[in-house]
């Protein structure tokens, strides 16, 4: 799952959850962190205050009136014989006592065998002790799994003349600490857990809360049409941000519906500017041979010419003609123009299209039907008009065909009927596919293009579509789809 793909609200949500769980570990991390820290200098400082009280207690007992022998290095093992055990018992510490050169005097250590006492100290205690300040060093080593420290410092008499080097073995136990930093742990755990809950809930609210608005504005957007009056969007009680995009917004459809305005207004002048231009054209191809037609007439008129009758007859054809010329072109404009009314007549749209098939005189139309009866609600007219103008459309794209073909079919799909009227001609270039339904596109070299583009009129009005499938030098396939009630 990429991050990039999920919704504004899921990430929210993810991130949210994100932080509280980082927060988390990064706490109890600390926490632990906190605890070793504590556990160290715990040790230390216990360690540290171990040897200053042992180190007092030994002076008293070197400054008691109890101690017969003079206070001296060689006089150590005698003068500590019995209270090395005391001391040790009551600081519950082992306690060794060495000389100067590091060879053990005397330990509270029970069972002590010859080779410890034959065994001196590293040299490296001994130069540790002589060359620091303090005076004071603590070795510190790991054995069968537990952490020892072992602290060296010297024992001086009443007038700070060093006798001898103490010794404190030290075990570090952390079993008590072990158990509160677990007992710890699975506190923090709990409440954990109990913010972890809370934080989900609230991330949920609160990525609901902040994506409410945004969802209200695209949904908005999605629905924002150049072509129709937009609405503004109204948000109460939301951030500064979103209040900001709202009103870039509702500025843009005031924009938008200034825009729409300004394009209609030119789109209708730019259409009637074209039209003018259409018809304009196409009324003066029939006025020229008209004008020729009249002056010819004109000039060659004899009122003793014998064969006078017959000429005026031609000369009268050639204006009726180019005179039935211009009414149809009126008539195809008027007819493009007009807006056919939903008359929703109930008709068997089988028996219209073959009665509209039969102003056709061509041998190479054919008639199929999936049923005898297709009942649908159409304009009788309108639909014979829908048939004659693709029929036309393809007797003409086969002007050059030498076995013309052209099956027109009507069946159903559903709740839909379809009329389909499939042709061997040439076939739609690819590069004028697209402007097959354009009003003004012909590729002939009469007409004024005007047919496809009323039958797409015609069928849309009545919640129906029109396509088509050509191939080339293989013909083309019109298809009419519209609903039956």
């Amino acid at each position: 799952m990429k991050i990039k793909k999920l919704s504004l609200r899921h990430r929210i949500f993810l991130a949210m959850i994100f932080l509280v769980l980082v927060a988390s570990i990064t706490i109890t991390l600390v926490a632990i962190y906190q605890y070793k820290q504590e556990t160290k200098d715990y040790h230390k400082d216990r360690l540290a205050t171990k040897e200053r009280n042992i180190q007092n207690h030994i002076k008293s007992v070197l400054n008691s009136r109890q101690n017969t022998w003079e206070v001296k290095t060689e006089n150590i093992p005698f003068i500590f014989k019995e209270e090395v055990y005391n001391i040790a018992n009551i600081h519950k510490l082992q306690i060794n006592l060495y000389d100067l050169e590091g060879n053990l005097l005397i330990s509270s250590k029970t069972g002590i065998k010859q080779e410890d006492l034959d065994t001196c100290l590293d040299p490296k205690i001994l130069n540790q002790l002589a060359n620091t300040s303090q005076h004071r060093y603590v070795d510190k080593l790991k054995l069968n799994g537990e952490t020892f420290q072992s602290s060296f410092t010297y024992i001086t008499d009443n007038k700070s003349k060093t006798l001898a080097i103490l010794n404190i073995p030290y075990l570090e136990n952390d079993d008590f600490l072990a158990k509160e930093l677990s007992e710890f742990l699975e506190r923090i755990s709990y409440a954990y857990l109990f913010v972890l809950a809370m934080a989900i809930g609230m991330s949920y609210l609160l990525s609901k809360y902040i994506t409410k608005s945004l969802k209200s504005i695209s949904d908005k957007m999605n629905t924002t049409r150049l072509e129709r009056t937009n609405e503004k969007i109204e948000v109460k009680d939301t951030s500064e941000e979103i209040s900001t995009l709202v009103k870039s917004y509702n500025s843009m459809i005031d924009e938008l519906r200034e825009s729409a305005v300004k394009l209609a207004r030119s789109e209708r002048e730019q259409a009637w500017r074209e039209m003018a231009k259409q018809v304009a054209h196409e009324i003066k191809n029939p006025l020229t041979p008209m004008r020729l037609t009249v002056q010819s007439f004109q000039r060659k008129f004899d009122p003793q010419d014998k064969n006078i009758h017959s000429k005026l007859d031609e000369y009268s054809k050639t204006l009726i003609q180019q005179i039935d010329t211009m009414s149809s072109i009126a008539s195809a404009f008027s007819n493009f123009a007009e807006m056919p009314a939903q008359q929703n007549e109930t008709l068997n749209v089988v028996k219209i299209v073959r009665l509209a098939l039969d102003i056709f005189s061509e041998d190479f139309i054919f008639f199929t039907a999936e049923q005898e009866n297709i009942i649908a609600k159409f304009d009788r007219t309108q639909l014979i008009r829908v048939v004659t103008n693709l029929v036309k459309n393809g007797i003409q794209a086969m002007a050059d065909q030498p076995d013309p073909k052209i099956v027109i079919n009507v069946g159903t799909d559903g709740d839909n009927v379809v009329i389909t009227v499939c042709d061997n001609g040439s076939g739609v270039k690819e590069e004028n596919k697209s402007k097959v339904f354009e009003p003004k596109f012909t590729t002939k070299t009469s007409g004024m293009g005007l047919g496809l583009a009323m039958v797409k009129n015609i069928v849309e009005t009545y919640k129906g579509t029109i396509s088509f499938v050509s191939e080339k030098d293989k013909g083309t396939t019109f298809k009419v789809t519209f609903p039956k009630e």
